[in-house]
């Protein structure tokens, strides 16, 4: 009986231990460390704009204008809704996949004003696993440059060129493909935010 209770004690110390180091040492400490080391990161790198936090680099937000780049197709909630991320669960052989793509493909060469051959990017038409994806292909972005500069009446080299310069290359170098951030894209058109990078 002594050992049993011994034994249930050095459990419940050690249960409460793990507590405390887990669930109260260990998030602190965390905190207190990105507040020091990444202090705009910590808070969800947040874009202000005028003194307005106009979104996050790390979540994407719906943009419909002709004046904007468009960012990949939603499959959270009713689109972008950060609070159902997810996606659409549908497999490559799916009927309704398919149609669903062949339709945003030819919404997408209409409204970029493309030949009908022309070859669309895979994230322009399908919706990441997060349906959150706050970037686009560099490929995607190239393919919507003339129809934004023509709706704001601005150069087109002079919208690629921003393009270029908001390039992100691979990640750790080798990691999936260049892209460029949509939010921050469209943002720079509208004026120089203040990134909280």
């Amino acid at each position: 009986m002594k050992r049993g209770l011994a034994e249930l004690r050095a459990s419940l110390l050690a249960v409460a231990g793990l507590g405390i180091i887990l669930c109260g040492l260990y998030p602190a400490a965390v905190w207190v460390a990105t507040r020091g080391l990444f202090p705009a990161r910590a808070d969800g790198s947040l874009i202000s704009q005028g003194g307005t936090i106009r979104g996050s680099l790390l979540i994407a937000q719906g943009f419909k204008g002709p004046g904007y780049f468009h960012p990949r197709p939603s499959a959270a909630g009713s689109g972008w809704d950060a609070g159902r991320s997810g996606g659409s669960n549908l497999g490559p052989l799916s009927k309704d996949l398919s149609e669903t793509v062949r339709g945003r493909v030819a919404e997408y060469r209409a409204e970029n004003g493309l030949p009908a051959g022309t070859r669309v990017p895979a994230d322009a038409v399908t919706a990441s696993g997060s349906g959150l994806d706050p970037h686009i292909s560099m490929k995607n972005a190239d393919l919507q440059a003339a129809r934004v500069a023509r709706t704001r009446g601005v150069a087109e080299s002079r919208v690629r060129a921003l393009i270029a310069s908001l390039a992100e290359g691979r990640t750790l170098g080798i990691l999936g493909e260049p892209r460029v951030n949509v939010l921050a894209l469209n943002l720079a058109l509208d004026g120089n935010p203040d990134e909280g990078r």
